[in-house]
């Protein structure tokens, strides 16, 4: 069996919905045990969102991918107690209370580094402790518009857009997954104990598209929307072919927008200086993605994607789902996986994206059942007797 990078460390994920329990779900991929605390009953509100089949949450099948679920009403006592005996033992707890929820209930950063100083807290929320809407509710939709991504998103004459995926969920917890990494790594190599890590969902995603704040701090503009094309790359666009479908290319480098203009058979803008120079290409952008449109509108994209080929030109089809499944590249790479699941027989899911070498990550088990793992967790770990299980059950705390 292939070593498990993270084998040792328990992560106790009592965080709902995308961005905390996906720092969980990346965690569990390359070996931390992962606990997902989950309110009894329905569970995490994630197993009800989107597409489902036979009632089976698709989405919560792949994002509950190698945890242990147990049931925990928070709204009792007793059950933030237990939640602050697995704080105890664990190396990181991920939450997403709000502010005054997190101190209300005793689950401040300063309460459980007493009881466990090596912990590593992970608290995400939609607007950052601290500032005058640290306490109200925020969803990646809002953190998608305050970041400034939907003002750069979309056509000219068109409304802001919002993408129809959890974006500022995922960007925030790719920077928060990396936060544990470096704090557990200044817990156990330089000796340090555990720190809180205060991450929300509009800083992230901010941070990604910043050229707008440079641009509007040095130069008093501010950049509007552009489309598919991008004021610094030329070509830069998505166009439609002879047979219906989408290709898209990025000229970013000079050296690959010159071998577009050879490929479509115009070697001789290489050399005018309206599209050889970076800046003046820029300048002439409209007039080179009209000679692209107008190319490849005359050719199916099997033709057009050939001919890009053998220029060894950056440009690529645009895929839906069916497609990306089939594509020769990731099927050769073994991209998804086939998981069986009681539930749904087997998932195709995505698997594990960084591949290293020597500890690789793996798919155990999709998302488990609610509270499948309540005993395994309070009997085993916790070492509670049956008798108290028992009445934890009667009482609702499970």
């Amino acid at each position: 069996m292939s070593a498990r990078a993270l084998s040792g460390i328990r992560v106790v994920d009592a965080a709902t919905l995308a961005a905390g329990p996906l720092v969980a779900t990346w965690l569990g991929e390359f070996g931390a045990e992962v606990i997902k605390v989950e309110q009894p009953g329905g569970g995490d509100p994630l197993r009800q969102w989107g597409a489902q089949r036979d009632g089976v949450g698709l989405m919560w099948k792949s994002l509950g991918r190698n945890k242990k679920s147990v049931t925990l009403d928070l709204r009792k006592e007793a059950g933030r107690e237990l939640l602050r005996e697995l704080a105890r033992g664990a190396d990181v707890l991920v939450v997403n209370f709000r502010p005054s929820t997190l101190a209300k209930w005793g689950f401040d950063y300063e309460s459980l580094a007493a009881e466990n100083p090596g912990l590593v807290l992970v608290h995400v929320t939609g607007f950052g402790s601290g500032g005058p809407n640290s306490d109200r509710p925020g969803f990646g939709t809002l953190g998608e518009a305050m970041s400034g991504f939907a003002h750069l998103t979309g056509e000219p004459d068109g409304p802001p857009t919002l993408p129809s995926f959890m974006l500022a969920d995922g960007v925030a917890a790719l920077n928060a997954t990396y936060a544990v990494m470096m704090a557990l790594y200044h817990r156990d190599v330089h000796g340090g104990g555990g720190q809180l890590i205060d991450i929300n969902l509009i800083e992230p995603l901010a941070r990604l598209i910043e050229q707008s704040v440079l641009t509007y701090d040095q130069l008093g503009t501010i950049p509007g929307r552009t489309g598919n094309r991008w004021e610094i790359s030329a070509p830069r666009n998505t166009y439609r072919t002879k047979d219906g479908r989408w290709l898209a290319m990025s000229g970013s480098a000079p050296t690959i927008a010159k071998r577009a203009l050879r490929a479509i058979g115009r070697p001789e803008l290489t050399e005018d200086p309206r599209f050889a120079e970076a800046q003046q290409r820029l300048r002439n952008a409209a007039e080179i993605d009209r000679l692209m449109a107008e190319w490849i509108a005359e050719r199916t994209l099997e033709d057009a994607m050939a001919v890009f080929e053998r220029a060894e030109v950056a440009a690529a089809p645009v895929y839906d789902a069916g497609q990306l499944l089939a594509d020769p590249q990731l099927r050769a790479r073994e991209t998804y996986v086939d998981v069986p699941d009681p539930d749904l027989g087997s998932m195709r899911v995505q698997g594990p994206v960084p591949r290293m070498s020597a500890t690789p990550g793996r798919v155990e088990h999709l998302g488990a059942a609610v509270g499948e793992h309540n005993d395994e967790v309070y009997g085993g770990l916790l070492g509670l007797s049956e008798d108290r299980l028992r009445q934890l059950r009667a009482e609702g705390v499970i």
